[in-house]
């Protein structure tokens, strides 16, 4: 369905970077939109900027999200909120995990749960789920960010099928390094780690990325485009790594190493 045909938006991980951009970009479509995301002073600051309706809220608060859910009918829902705490998986922790299940996958699963009923029922809705290539792709030492994003590109497919019959379409965004400040966010705020991730490298910005989803959502109702991978031009993923066998540690009954 065109813009004209849709009012009102969710849009989650709404305070900075793509979902800042997407807020703007429905904006300009006159889209009444409700911005979710835990920096109460960024989404009032967005909400001066662009008129959408702030709403300081985690995702993992599922009570805040059923009254919110349960009052405003949302043609619109795009699933952007995501954390990340990159290590190996055999340094994992509790936390890490816990974290990531929770903010990646189990909030895209709620938040569906809680809005694409009533899509189906009206016939008329447009699902964007923002997963990552790191649910296609493998590079080192994201493994709970991995499964966190193939889960959701997994639900992408399955919410066309569970919706079949009805004009409720799903987009799978996946992004691959965009410039944004998630970098600072995961890896801490010092210059050091703009100089590793963004200065110097041709990146796609979060503007571009919110255009590709106003792409999708303005294609004719008869249109979904299910599957968008935008990464920059100079990047691509896979490669091949073969290893020599490596002689077991040897350990003392504490599990220490020993010599």
């Amino acid at each position: 369905m065109p813009f004209s045909d849709y009012k009102t938006a969710l849009v989650t991980g709404a305070s900075s970077g793509i979902g800042a951009a997407v807020v703007e970009r429905l904006r300009r479509e006159n889209i009444e939109v409700h911005a979710i995301a835990r920096s109460a002073e960024a989404l009032q600051q967005l909400a001066e900027r662009t008129g959408c309706i702030a709403h300081v809220i985690d995702v993992t608060d599922r009570k805040a999200l059923v009254e919110l859910t349960g009052r405003v009918d949302f043609d619109i829902l795009v699933n952007n909120a995501g954390v990340d705490r990159p290590k190996k998986f055999l340094e994992a922790d509790e936390g890490d995990i816990d974290l990531l299940v929770d903010v990646n996958l189990r909030a895209v699963l709620h938040i569906c749960r809680l809005v694409v009923p009533g899509m189906v029922a009206r016939d008329r809705g447009h699902v964007i789920n923002i997963s990552s290539i790191a649910g296609a792709y493998n590079f080192g030492g994201n493994s709970s960010y991995h499964a966190t994003k193939a889960g959701v590109s997994m639900l992408s497919n399955q919410l066309r099928i569970d919706a079949f019959g009805k004009r409720v379409r799903v987009t799978e965004i996946c992004p691959g390094r965009v410039a944004t400040d998630i970098f600072n966010h995961v890896h801490g705020d010092d210059p050091s780690i703009r100089e590793r991730f963004i200065d110097g490298f041709e990146l796609p910005q979060a503007a571009d990325i919110a255009d590709a989803i106003a792409f999708a959502i303005a294609a004719p109702v008869a249109v979904n485009i299910g599957h968008m991978e935008i990464t920059p031009t100079l990047q691509v993923m896979g490669g091949l790594q073969t290893a020599k066998p490596q002689a077991p540690v040897k350990t003392d009954r504490s599990g220490e190493p020993n010599p």
